[in-house]
């Protein structure tokens, strides 16, 4: 087992420098200048703003430079649109990249106070909720390390999806007001507004030049941008995250408002500001659905007219727009873009339709974050009509369009053009978010690959037919900066003491230490950190739910929003059945170990939201039988975010990756644990099959079915109750599930649960897997208590994943998809 015991200090020691430097006098100078207040004075979030505006004045003066640089060399631009940026904490993300952090950390000791203290008061900033835009951001923080010229385009929520809190087992959502005092790293521009419109209808006028269109009556929406810096690490150069807010054309109704009525006066401004208002809104509401939609609109309509301001300040020439303009979709919910830049083109400026058209598929690309048909954005028609009358109308000529060229090259295919076209008759005449993206895109790409030749096999066989050549694989990536050097500053010391600093843009480098897992004294020093961030996310664990956790003990991990494809219910299973041996007098054969489970389930996912509420009444079960005592516990990590990502990762001994082979077109956390030296138990999905070949067979425990045998099992005729009654061990788990063993006080609260899995289908196989998954798990436990081989895995599995950095990924994305190159100053 792991000794708690500091070990003797040896050549794998950290050394620490505590000198003092004059970012001091800079710090003294905003308490007073920007936060007027004195040392005596000063409370814990004036030392927070303080210290931000300190740093950020490094920030901003490089992003001035890199902006004049944009201006003065006009590169081709990267424009990345999305829904979410999860981009986290700023301020020690940015005082790290910039080279400035111990400065910084000394500059406040030296004024009685600790960064440590001071980063935790900054507030995560709610513009995202899971990999899609943790991804995003990651991303960003590449673009700009790499000096490629890129902005995000997304919106400023002024509230997250939700804050998560656990009462009596159950998911409660709470408002995440994350701006309530104010965000220091934004910068208001209200010279960059843009009018968005909604609703109305399409007059025609025929002109000599054809039919024009007239998007009358429509309702407007003003977008305001808001620009938030995001510095790269070792250079010059900071790039913009450009977010969009919904303001009102007006701010009340002065007459309501002289009448008394103060309700109606505002009611125009509450309902516009509402687009910008919370990230996801509930869509299971026909007001939601139109929310949601408006949202995707909005923040596209204000980011298209953005990109075509700029490109216009400097161009005339329409053919050089391409030359200048590269956009990615990240995912559908930006895919109305096409449409919408075909509006700009062709209705605003005038354009011929079929020029403005290669234009069009020149400039988008699209990335496809899904293999599950139903996960695939659609809209009705009807709603879509009604709020985008225009915009439907431009769909319609796109898909006649396409569908003739399709008809072209496989005459006579009908079956074909109605599985292509973007118009989906079949099931209530709905647009097909992702068929837009695909047809209005010059590359279409996958982000593993497995994702990526099942796109091109499955999800979208009939297009890779179609377009040969325009389907390709770019594996998914993490920026080392936040995931390893800002989140693991223990792990990151030792590896710059023993192989220097390179790694941080070039984890390639990190092959270096594939010897020194032969080490005994390497070995020891890793494992001593490892210790440390297990005890200091033991510590915000027991801050957070009571639960007093064993350090010593395998901390297995599983942190993802949560969803039935991801099998958190399966990892429920295995918590049941090592209970269940515990309690039968198995207990010295069974590893101490702590299963920790974090997410949040969508407010509308009611099958999610009870797995949550079983997660925690077994949770309740184990933790306080007397039996079990240290041997298990069960912990559910509330308000799952980055900044709690930050000490999961590196805190985490077993990386818990067992979606469904087949379902999870990547992972991202998968990748974040193994660079924190985290085990792996997975099965071979997403980007586990690359983690797989890169870090070796021996040091990844592979369980399960493979995407081709779920394919044949569920054609074979898949009955969940074979493996019921054969497994002795499965089925006491279910009985118990469903007979009300963990909810006494509602026997049935859990017969969902049973039912969906065995009366409904068990549509992702639990059962099948289960038997292969204990197994698996079993030899995790027995490897555990081999420390020094486990430990050695561990330092394989670091060494091993420098192809998953973001850095790589956007090399990719430049090279193949953008044809962009860094501009440095």
């Amino acid at each position: 087992m792991i000794s708690s015991n500091a070990s003797q200090p040896s050549e794998f020691t950290p050394t620490v420098t505590t000198e003092k430097t004059p970012i001091a006098q800079a710090l003294q100078n905003h308490l007073i200048f920007s936060a007027f207040k004195t040392s005596a004075t000063a409370t814990p979030r004036d030392w927070y703003a303080t210290t931000a505006y300190t740093v950020r004045d490094h920030v901003v003066e490089r992003w001035v430079k890199t902006s004049e640089a944009y201006q003065e060399r006009d590169p081709k631009r990267v424009y990345y649109l999305s829904l979410e940026f999860l981009i986290g904490r700023m301020l020690s993300n940015a005082a790290l990249n910039l080279g400035i952090a111990p400065e910084v950390s000394e500059g406040l000791h030296a004024l009685g106070r600790d960064m440590e203290q001071v980063v935790e008061m900054e507030t995560d900033a709610a513009l995202g909720n899971g990999g899609l835009g943790r991804l995003a951001a990651c991303f960003l923080d590449s673009m700009a390390s790499m000096d490629i010229p890129g902005t995000g385009y997304g919106i400023r929520y002024e509230y997250g999806m939700f804050r998560q809190s656990i009462s009596h087992g159950q998911q409660i959502e709470n408002p995440d007001n994350w701006l309530r005092y104010g965000n220091i790293w934004e910068f208001q521009r209200p010279e960059s507004t843009y009018i968005v419109r909604f609703f109305g209808h399409v007059v025609e006028f025929p002109t000599e030049q054809g039919i024009e269109y007239h998007w009358v009556d429509s309702e407007a929406v003003v977008a305001m941008a808001y620009d938030v810096p995001i510095p790269g690490y070792g250079t010059e150069t900071v790039n913009n995250l450009r977010l969009w807010s919904a303001k009102a054309t007006r701010e009340f109704d002065l007459m309501h408002f002289n009448d008394g009525n103060y309700e109606k006066a505002v009611e125009e401004r509450n309902a516009t500001e509402n687009i910008s208002k919370v990230l996801y809104p509930n869509d299971t509401s026909v007001s939601g659905k139109e929310l949601r939609l408006k949202q995707q609109y909005f923040f596209v309509s204000a980011s298209i007219q953005d990109i075509l301001r700029r490109f216009l300040a400097n161009h005339h020439d329409w053919n050089m727009l391409p030359e200048k303009v590269a956009i990615q979709l990240n995912d559908t919910h930006p895919a109305i873009a096409v449409a919408e830049m075909m509006y700009q083109l062709v209705d605003v400026h005038r354009l011929e339709w079929s020029h403005a058209w290669k234009l069009v598929v020149k400039i988008f690309a699209y990335t496809n974050h899904t293999l599950m048909p139903e996960a695939l954005e659609t809209w009705s028609v009807d709603l879509f009509g009604r709020l985008l009358p225009r915009h439907l109308g431009i769909i319609y000529k796109i898909n006649h369009e396409f569908l003739q060229m399709v008809n072209h090259r496989f005459p006579g295919d009908t079956d074909l053009l109605s599985r292509v076209s973007i118009i989906d008759e079949t099931h209530g005449r709905r647009v097909r978010m992702a068929h837009l993206a695909v047809v209005g895109s010059h590359t279409v790409n996958g982000v593993a690959a497995l994702h990526s030749e099942l796109l091109k096999t499955t999800l979208f066989a009939d297009f890779n037919r179609i377009y040969p050549g325009k389907f390709i694989n770019i594996t998914n990536g993490i920026t080392p900066r936040r995931w390893l050097n800002q989140c693991n500053p223990g792990l990151t010391a030792l590896l710059a003491k023993v192989i220097g600093e390179g790694f941080h843009k070039d984890l390639s480098k990190l092959q270096g230490i594939v010897p020194l897992a032969e080490d005994a004294d390497f070995r020891q020093a890793f494992r001593e950190i490892k210790l440390q961030n297990k005890i200091r996310l033991a510590a915000r664990i027991t801050k957070l739910t009571g639960i007093s956790l064993n350090p010593n003990s395998l901390f297995d991990v599983q942190i993802k929003r949560i969803h039935e494809y991801k099998r958190q219910l399966l990892n429920m299973l295995h918590v049941i059945t090592l209970y269940n041996r515990i309690r039968s007098g198995k207990a010295e054969s069974i590893t101490p170990r702590t299963v920790i489970f974090g997410g949040k389930a969508a407010p509308g996912y009611w099958m999610a939201k009870l797995i949550i509420r079983l997660i925690n009444d077994v949770a309740a079960i184990v933790n306080d039988d007397p039996a079990v005592g240290d041997k298990l516990k069960v912990v559910f990590y509330p308000n799952y975010e980055v900044s709690a990502a930050e000490l999961l990762f590196p805190g985490s001994d077993l990386s818990e990756q067992i979606s469904t082979a087949g379902t999870e077109a990547s992972g991202t956390g998968n990748m974040k644990m193994a660079l924190n030296g985290a085990l792996t138990i997975g099965t071979l999905d997403g980007a586990n099959v690359e983690i797989k070949e890169e870090v070796g067979d021996e040091n990844i425990f592979i369980f399960g079915l493979t995407t081709p045998e779920v394919a044949e099992l569920k054609a074979r005729g898949y009955n969940p109750w074979d493996y019921y009654h054969s497994n002795e061990e499965l089925r006491q788990v279910l009985d118990m599930i469903a007979g009300g063993f963990f909810s006494v006080d509602e026997p049935d609260r859990y017969q969902p649960i049973f039912d969906t899995l065995l009366h409904k289908g068990d549509n992702y196989l639990l059962l099948a897997d289960y038997q292969s998954y204990i197994d698996a798990q079993d030899a995790v436990g027995r490897l555990y208590e081999d420390q020094e081989e486990w430990t050695r895995r561990a330092i394989l599995n670091v060494a091993r994943v420098g192809k998953f950095s973001s850095d790589r990924t956007i090399g990719e994305y430049a090279n193949n998809i953008w044809k962009v190159h860094p501009i440095r100053g």
